[in-house]
């Protein structure tokens, strides 16, 4: 590949309150390594301070309320010992240099209370999640009364309080993959009739409210948001293009007096009009990852950021099995391929155990561990 289309990968990058080494972004991905409680284990730091060759590292999501959690052992920001726990992981992380953020994931509907350990399933409206199939969940969907919507606000702040006191440089709240705040946003699982629903504008006061309470709390060039506009994923279906430009028009034309540190997008296209348009419209740097169905790799990366249409690239999957990514990156060096089997089974086997570039050279073996 020619190294000149990958050098801007190589440069540094301001996003709000913390400077980038590099312009590659550790993606937030689901890895199910908490204990039960949610309390990060000692697996976590090693695991993060193994990827901190990366400008940037963002965590799995993170749930900041109980009632929020979407999975087990994922882990969580709601309580002291969790707060303790994710200590240990930003100093590994810092210790290295690298600046972190957690993600904060608010499950929404997409949960269960035998998951969440809570009577109620909160949503923006009373309409159950259906899964792939279209079989809707068995347990009550309940829709989010103005108290509700006050505590959930509330949650997100306490949570970034905590993420901050826990050593993180700031948080990135999930907007997308039909969570709690993407769910605000789509018009299939959001039919309020109050100021949260309705209108383009209104079905994003939510996300709104919640992206301001954050700011004020820890600063906004310390919050970053997540959305993927138009991805029809987990019942959150956007199939009107109007009206997506309209909802994530109405959404980041508030949020650009704040200058949030950055929008990370999830989008097949970054060159697309929607994807471009939010990115001047919210007048934030733009991260870009190209989504559930296409894997993001060094051809794309490079041709994201030296064409203009990103600051810089969230990787998933190919950082799952190459804890060095930007270290093969840039010597144009053999990847090894991630066992989608060990994704969330818990344990070090398909979490800490991928080895770098050197044990690798030194062991022709070793990258074969998980995959081909």
């Amino acid at each position: 590949m020619n190294t000149t289309t990958t050098s801007r990968l190589w440069q540094p990058l301001d996003l709000g309150a913390v400077s980038l080494e590099n312009r590659l972004v550790l993606s937030p991905m689901t890895r199910r390594r908490a204990a039960r409680d949610g309390t990060p284990t000692p697996l976590m730091p090693e695991y993060y301070a193994q990827r901190s060759g990366f400008g940037l590292v963002i965590t799995e999501g993170v749930y900041p309320s109980q009632e929020g959690r979407g999975y087990a052992n994922q882990p969580g920001l709601a309580d002291d010992v969790h707060e303790h726990g994710w200590a240990a992981v930003t100093e590994a992380v810092h210790a290295h240099g690298t600046p972190i953020f957690v993600q904060l994931m608010h499950a929404g509907r997409v949960t269960s209370p035998e998951v969440t350990g809570t009577d109620t399933v909160l949503a923006p409206s009373a309409i159950p999640f259906e899964d792939p199939h279209g079989r809707p969940s068995a347990h009550k969907t309940t829709a989010a009364t103005s108290h509700d919507v006050s505590q959930l606000i509330h949650a997100h702040v306490e949570a970034a309080r905590r993420a901050r006191r826990a050593g993180f440089d700031g948080v990135e709240l999930h907007a997308a993959n039909g969570y709690l705040l993407q769910q605000f946003l789509a018009p299939s699982a959001n039919q309020r009739t109050d100021e949260y629903g309705g209108t383009p504008r209104r079905r994003a006061r939510f996300v709104i409210d919640v992206a301001e309470a954050v700011a004020d709390a820890i600063g906004a060039d310390r919050v970053g948001i997540r959305v993927s506009p138009g991805a029809n994923i987990q019942g959150a279906f956007e199939p009107d293009e109007q009206d997506v430009s309209a909802t994530y028009s109405a959404l980041f034309h508030s949020l650009r007096q704040r200058r949030l540190a950055y929008v990370s997008m999830i989008h097949p296209h970054a060159d697309s009009p929607v994807v471009q348009d939010i990115r001047r419209t919210s007048g934030s740097p733009m991260i870009v990852n190209t989504g559930f169905s296409a894997v993001t790799d060094r051809g794309t990366a490079a041709h994201l950021v030296a064409a203009g249409h990103a600051d810089a690239v969230a990787v998933g999957r190919a950082a799952i099995a190459n804890p060095d990514l930007p270290v093969r990156w840039r010597a144009d060096r053999r990847e090894a391929s991630p066992d989608q089997a060990t994704f969330y089974v818990g344990g070090a086997t398909g979490y800490t155990d991928y080895p770098n570039h050197e044990a690798t050279s030194e062991d022709p073996g070793a990258e074969q561990l998980h995959g081909p």
